[in-house]
């Protein structure tokens, strides 16, 4: 059988004598023989596929311990392998995006006008959460305080303890307030308190083959401080600011869909009918990493809007905002209606749409607060 020298296979490979000696220390790519007097390193031909997927996953930044297992794996498991790795990434990134979207938007705030931040404003709010006409049981969970609103949908079988495991995480937050100096502190710990609570369900579940496996929950919530509402913000749950007369999403989706729309690849007219429209691309799971297939997991995004008097917002599950149009939504809740009427109102809209998913919303107006 014809041997290279390392030299000859580091130059057909691509990969450096250096590298080759240290993948060689780390068991990710033995040579075919190694002298036993001089120590020379000898490779086979029929390595180079596995030196250049080396090359290859190394570009694609993956730590050498998982290479290591990938290239373990025969062809269609490394295939699936690397999908998941990529997933990941794809969600760290998306995650340190909005990090610094977040940061951009923070440190420019400290240049506005000190008054219009200080100006001090309060909410008046509503929640209710409706199990629709199609569904046997609720997996949504609805919550409005004097500071905090919050819409959380679970799925799969511990679904809706997820979500209310999320919400339950969030409700220290409505109490005493946060200071405006100390925002990014609480929205860091909001994420990370939402995340144990959520998996906590995973690990009260019992593991594999329970009903926490495959399961999760999305969340939107809003957190009144001073005059600046912080967002957190994961999965296809929505929130939305009615501001002078005008309806608008605050809320990206994070969806499968909604990411082909963003990349031209659907219309928004195709993407209504999509067949997989209610996939999510990142959701906080109770279960297994990657929620069964159904969602990639993720770090909820953060953001801060500023809260004027007038302003109404809207909370809401998809069972609401994927059944209701937009135009139908305005209309409700530009008709000034009390947030408990309106409420009622928006759900009672989505029964004439058949209510085919649980209905959960959110409704509540930024007054001035009285001196």
């Amino acid at each position: 059988m014809e041997l290279w020298t390392i030299g000859a296979f580091a130059r057909a490979s691509r990969l450096s004598p250096k590298a080759l000696r240290l993948y060689d220390e780390l068991g990710l790519l033995t040579p075919a023989h190694v002298d036993p007097v001089n120590g020379y390193r000898r490779y086979a031909p029929e390595q180079l596929e596995r030196a250049r997927l080396v090359v290859w996953l190394r570009r694609l930044g993956m730590p050498l311990g998982r290479i290591r297992e990938v290239c373990a794996l025969d062809a269609s498991a490394a295939a699936e392998a690397v999908r998941v790795y990529w997933v990941q990434v794809e969600a760290e990134t998306a995650a340190r995006r909005d990090l610094a979207v977040f940061l951009v938007d923070h440190l420019n705030r400290k240049d506005c006008d000190m008054s219009a931040m200080t100006m001090q404003v309060e909410i008046r709010y509503a929640a209710l959460s409706d199990t629709g006409l199609v569904r046997r049981a609720n997996q949504d969970t609805a919550y409005a305080g004097p500071r905090l609103l919050a819409v959380a949908d679970g799925f799969g079988g511990a679904g809706a303890p997820a979500g209310a495991a999320a919400v339950e995480a969030l409700k220290p937050f409505d109490g005493e307030g946060v200071p405006a100096g100390a925002l990014l502190n609480a929205l860091d710990d909001m994420v990370e308190q939402v995340g144990c609570a959520v998996r906590g369900v995973g690990e009260a579940g019992g593991g594999n083959g329970s009903d926490a496996d495959g399961a999760g929950t999305t969340l939107t919530a809003l957190l009144l401080s001073g005059s600046q509402l912080a967002l957190v913000h994961i999965g296809d749950s929505r929130a939305y600011v009615l501001r002078d007369g005008e309806l608008r999403q605050i809320t990206h989706d994070h969806t499968m869909v909604r990411a082909m729309v963003d990349e031209g690849r659907l219309s928004e007219e195709e993407a209504a009918a999509h067949p997989q429209r209610a996939l999510l691309t990142r959701a906080l799971t109770a279960g297994g990493a990657g929620g069964g297939g159904r969602t990639g997991a993720g770090v909820p995004e953060t953001k801060l809007h500023d809260a004027r008097a007038g302003d109404r917002y809207l909370v809401c599950s998809d069972g609401l905002s994927a059944v209701v149009p937009g135009e139908e939504l305005g209309d409700v809740l530009r008709a000034g209606g009390a947030p408990e009427e309106t409420a009622r109102e928006l759900v009672a809209l989505a029964h004439r749409f058949g209510g085919p998913d649980n209905v959960s919303c959110v409704v509540a107006d930024v007054v001035e607060r009285a001196a």
